[in-house]
Order: C-alpha cells, then structure tokens, then sequence
C-alpha cells in the first residue's frame, strides 16, 4: 500500500491525531495496530499526552467526531439526565484538573454506571499510572475502529 493509500485508510483511526498513522507507515509488519501501538509507545511523553488531549471529554455537549459520537450514543451518553450530565461534568473536571488530560475509556465496553465507577476510581491512580491507562483505553478503541473500516 502506497503511504498516501495508507494515510486515507489509517489516518482517522485515532482522533485528530493523524501522526499515529504517519509513523506506523514507516515500522516493520503487516496489521496496522500493532505497528500504530508501537508508534504511540516510541512516542516522546509530549506526543503521547498530545494524543490523549485529542479525545473529547465524555459526554460533553461538544462537537465529536462521527466515531466519538457514534460510540458515546451506544453507551447512552448523548442521553443523560440533568443529574448524570451534573455528576459527568463534576468528575471531568476533576480528572482534568488533576492530571491535564480528559478521561478516556473505550465506551464499547461499558456502560454509563460502568464509566462512572471507572472514573471514580481511576481518579485515585497517579498521573504516570492514569497516563498509561488511557492510552491502553485508546489502543481498545482503536481496534473496533478498524474492526468497522470496510
């Protein structure tokens, strides 16, 4: 595949963070997330967190990417109630007052109560801990992203 091929393919696959795919081209092996999770893992602290800050706080009342929105309206967060946005709002801000970057958490695997005890207690972890975390979430959510790639 041509880079250009595989930039239009790949490019997308993390949110507005097309470097991801711009430096797995250039990593020996076939299947584009293995090469894509080594990308993220050579990055430098600065790129990592870059890709992290990339993803929308959860069910915040913003413009989403089309799979960001499709993905938080499976789990019902484009639905809450006043108390559910007033209780997600409450811990984004917190998480993001603590260290710097939004929560992430691949949202196909949960459910609202499931995110909010997953925020709660993530909430605990250190910045080193929570950054590795988010990432491991990014690389699950980039599996059912390219799992839906025709």
């Amino acid at each position: 595949m041509t880079r250009d091929a595989f930039l239009a393919r790949y490019g997308a696959v993390f949110d507005h963070s097309p470097w991801v795919a711009e430096r797995a081209y250039d990593l020996p092996g076939e299947d584009f997330l293995p090469r894509a999770l080594a990308a993220i893992a050579q990055a430098d602290d600065s790129d990592q967190k870059s890709l992290i800050r990339a993803h929308p706080e959860l069910a915040a009342k913003v413009s989403l990417t089309e799979s960001s929105s499709a993905e938080q309206q499976g789990a019902g967060l484009r639905h809450l109630s006043d108390a559910e946005f007033a209780q997600f709002s409450d811990l984004n801000k917190a998480y993001r007052e603590k260290f710097g970057f939004p929560f992430v958490i691949c949202v196909r695997e949960h459910d609202k109560a499931s995110i909010l005890a997953a925020m709660q207690t993530r909430l605990q972890n250190d910045e080193a801990a929570e950054q590795q975390t988010a990432l491991a979430e990014i690389g699950k959510i980039a599996r059912y992203r390219l799992e839906a790639l025709p």
